[in-house]
């Protein structure tokens, strides 16, 4: 199996799982870096670099939901897995529905647990791409880009913004060209997983 480089936090208080997932994830090529709760990992994790965030669900203190909230909010460039041995169908369909990329149940196929974290890497460096082309907007065609995804006209976003057509046009261009979207509905897509939406 072809392995993606990068750096995989596991969130467990268990310990001896700790050490079995990062035996597995060395050997399969990954940096590893462990911690007992959810609160260690929010007081020393960063995000320098798109990694992937293997959680425990039923953790002492903060559980992994309540995690993965806070690291929704904060929107550092991680894909989450969760791992459990305590999981449900409410409790993976909530931690589906705010971005996580798998939920898998103690013990996991060591394979199953290896491709879930290579597309865990896949969505974190597609938050890194997000994030890089945001920076690379103006002001202006931030304010164009954010009047297109709502749908307005060129000449609605002209009288808006105070600014001549042809200038919106111009603008909009080079969202277009610097977001790669190609497409106003691949645009508002990436806006909406960028959180803009």
């Amino acid at each position: 199996m072809t392995t993606i480089a990068g750096k995989v936090f596991v969130v467990d208080d268990d310990r001896s799982v700790r050490r079995s997932l990062r035996r597995l994830l060395t050997n399969a090529g990954y940096k590893v870096e462990e911690f007992a709760s959810a609160e260690e990992f929010l007081n020393r994790a960063d995000g320098a670099e798109p990694a992937c965030a293997v959680l425990d669900l039923a953790m002492p203190g903060m559980n992994g939901l309540a995690l993965q909230q806070e690291l929704v909010r904060t929107k550092l460039p991680l894909g989450l897995v969760f791992l459990s041995g305590h999981g449900d169908i409410p409790a993976s369909v909530a931690a589906m529905k705010q971005g996580a990329v798998d939920f898998l149940t103690k013990p996991v196929d060591e394979q199953v647990l290896l491709r879930a974290i290579e597309s865990a890497f896949v969505g974190a460096r597609g938050q890194v791409a997000l994030i890089k082309w945001l920076s690379s907007l103006t002001p202006r065609e931030m304010q164009v880009m954010q009047h297109v995804i709502k749908g307005a006209l060129n000449k609605q976003i002209a009288a808006e913004l105070g600014i001549a057509e042809k200038t919106v046009k111009a603008h909009r261009a080079q969202v277009m060209k610097k977001t790669g979207a190609g497409s106003l509905a691949n645009l508002v897509r990436l806006c909406t997983k960028a959180g803009i939406i």
